[in-house]
């Protein structure tokens, strides 16, 4: 292996010096990089029923930044969780939405939900022999290996017709919590010298509610908890079909392959830390600024060190306010606005109203801090993962398990746009690259 590295090493300015393209080539050729055009929208590559998002609306023939919004299934996203009232939990209520198409009546949702119960267990001796045996901080790359081997138990692995893959998909949400959570055990007590507990999860509970107690010693949870992050989760379950892991998805669901293969890829998309990592990024930022900040109620305060991370004098140096600002949604992102309300019930639970008040000042003055030193076009909002971090800190889920959870929730957007894919298309999707290369 040393020799191998010292190898690598010598030859990486080889590999650079001709692997590398002028920029100015990816302009003259029209390329649009990201599959992005010049203004960042994205090249239409398909279609779908399964969501919608809005960020801007003609006016006049010209277009300009609007508030956003986000549909499941041709239903307002905030609709969806507000028809819920203060305590029924919808996570399998809207997975059922996406999943096929409509929303259930109560025979309906009661025998889905019972079918997420009754799946949500692993195979015999799997949690020992699979997620046990190799134990690791990086909680994506276990439940990928998972998900693989998973494939090994299902006699239909190949089978792509549609009735197998809505089986294959109601395991895997069923399943999702399980390998993310005995995979964060089986790294805390190996790999951290902690205490081990394997709980098994109740069939009757929700999904939010098996999260809760199967990562708590005492299986405890209150209501405000379960409520916040089915919240959570509703709202990171879904967000249209052009974002990298369900581009993914749709990628290798459109060249045949199975279930298994194709959620594994989707999960090696997301761990991205330009993709899945953004609550961690934040988290950290914040971090950063309570140390350097001593009156969360400061706004000058805050101000003088926002602006400092902008010009790039703290935090990481790079100018960035994590959180702030969406690739699509500009004046605001929907589901912050809807998860914003639960947070604050959820600080007020755990007497964590001071940090409370940061992220508010700090929500209020980085786009004030941002538009006075940058160029901005289409506006910066706060996006769901400014809070989402802090939700999961005050429900003492660890960072290993943030992006985790995101998948947790996101399996579900990636099976209905695998499901949409496979009804609707039968063509491999397969992109032009054109070659620049000198001919010798």
């Amino acid at each position: 292996m040393k020799q191998v590295n010292e190898y690598a090493k010598q030859v990486e300015n080889i590999c650079i010096k001709n692997d590398s393209i002028s920029p100015r080539l990816y302009d003259e050729y029209g390329v649009n990089l990201g599959l992005r055009d010049e203004n960042g929208n994205g090249v239409l590559t398909g279609l779908t029923n399964i969501s919608k998002i809005i960020s801007s609306e003609i006016v006049n023939g010209q277009k300009i930044s609007a508030d956003g919004k986000l549909w499941y299934r041709g239903y307002p996203v905030q609709d969806l969780i507000h028809a819920l009232g203060k305590t029924e939990l919808g996570f399998e209520k809207v997975a059922y939405l996406l999943l096929l198409g409509e929303l259930p009546d109560a025979a309906e949702l009661s025998e889905f939900a019972r079918m997420i119960g009754d799946c949500r267990t692993l195979p015999t001796n799997f949690t020992r022999d699979v997620i046990m045996k190799a134990p690791t901080a990086d909680i994506m790359n276990s439940m990928t290996r998972s998900i693989l081997t998973l494939a090994s138990y299902d006699e239909n692995a190949k089978d792509t017709s549609i009735a197998n893959v809505l089986r294959q998909s109601i395991q895997l949400i069923s399943e999702f919590p399980l390998l993310a959570v005995y995979g964060f055990h089986a790294y805390n007590h190996y790999e951290k010298q902690e205490s081990m507990f394997i709980h098994h999860p109740d069939p009757t509970l929700s999904t939010a509610e098996n999260l809760l107690m199967l990562l708590r010693p005492d299986k405890q949870y209150t209501e405000v908890e379960a409520k916040v992050l089915d919240t959570a989760l509703i709202l990171h379950m879904e967000h249209g079909g052009g974002n990298n892991s369900t581009f993914t998805t749709r990628v290798v669901t459109s060249s045949g392959s199975d279930t298994y293969s194709t959620i594994a890829a989707a999960m090696s998309s997301l761990k991205g830390p330009k993709h899945g990592g953004a609550n961690i990024k934040v988290m950290e930022m914040m971090q950063d600024i309570r140390s350097h900040v001593s009156d969360y109620s400061d706004k000058d305060e805050i101000c003088a060190y926002l602006t400092k991370i902008v010009d790039k004098e703290a935090f990481d140096k790079k100018g960035l306010i994590y959180g702030m600002g969406h690739a699509i949604y500009s004046l605001s992102d929907p589901r912050e606005r809807v998860f914003k309300s639960y947070v604050e019930k959820l600080a007020a639970e755990k007497n964590r109203q001071e940090d409370m008040l940061l992220y508010q000042n700090i929500e209020e003055l980085a786009p004030e801090v941002i538009a006075k030193k940058r160029k901005i076009y289409k506006g910066v909002s706060p996006n769901i993962d400014f809070y989402s971090g802090f939700v999961y800190d005050m429900l003492g889920i660890p960072q290993e398990l943030y992006t985790a959870i995101f998948a947790i929730a996101r399996i579900v957007g990636w099976s209905a746009h695998r499901i949409e894919e496979l009804i609707c298309t039968n063509k491999i999707i397969r992109p032009a690259y054109m070659s620049v290369m000198k001919e010798v």
